[in-house]
C-alpha cells in the first residue's frame, strides 16, 4: 500500500501529475484530523497517510498517488452542527469561553460559532442561553490540541 506524506493544493501539483485521473475522498471532521491511517477514496482506491502531527485536512487538499496515477481531492462531509450567532463582542467571548471550557471543538466563522451536534452540546447551549439553530454543513474545528491534561 502506498503511504502519502505530503498534501498539495491545486497550484502546487507536480507537472507530471496534472494529467492523472481525479478522485475524491469525503471525510468528516474527525477523520480529517487523523494524520496517520488507512484511507479509501470515494472511487475505491486504498492508500495510507503519514502526515505531520497536527495536520487538519481541508477541502481542496490533494494527495498524489503516482502508482495509481490519480490525484485525490479532499471533500469535507456536511455534518449535523449547532450554529450560534453571538449578538455582541461580550457574547462572542462568553460563548467561546463556555464551549472551550467544556472541551468542545468549535469552528469560528465571520458570523457564528459552530459546534458539532454531539451528545452534551445542546444542554451546554441551553444552560448558558446561547441562541442556536441546527444545520448541516462541513465542520472544521478552529484548532486541534496535540496534548492536553489537567
Amino acid at each position: 500500500m502506498v503511504v502519502i506524506e505530503r498534501i498539495y493544493r491545486d497550484a502546487e501539483l507536480p507537472e507530471a501529475a496534472r494529467a492523472y485521473a481525479r478522485d475524491t475522498i469525503t471525510l468528516g471532521w474527525e477523520d480529517r484530523t487523523h494524520a496517520h491511517g488507512r484511507r479509501r477514496t470515494d472511487g475505491g482506491v486504498e492508500f495510507g497517510t503519514s502526515l505531520p502531527r497536527g495536520t487538519v485536512l481541508r477541502a481542496g487538499d490533494a494527495f498524489v498517488l503516482d502508482e495509481a496515477r490519480v490525484i485525490v481531492i479532499v471533500v469535507e462531509r456536511p455534518e449535523p452542527v449547532f450554529v450560534i450567532e453571538p449578538r455582541s463582542a461580550p457574547e462572542w467571548a462568553l460563548f467561546a469561553y463556555h464551549i472551550g471550557n467544556r472541551h468542545q471543538p468549535v469552528m469560528i466563522t465571520d458570523r457564528s460559532l459552530v459546534c458539532p451536534d454531539v451528545p452534551g452540546v445542546e444542554p451546554l447551549l441551553q444552560q448558558h442561553r446561547m441562541p442556536y439553530v441546527r444545520a448541516t454543513m462541513p465542520f472544521t474545528p478552529a484548532a486541534t490540541v496535540a496534548a492536553h491534561a489537567h
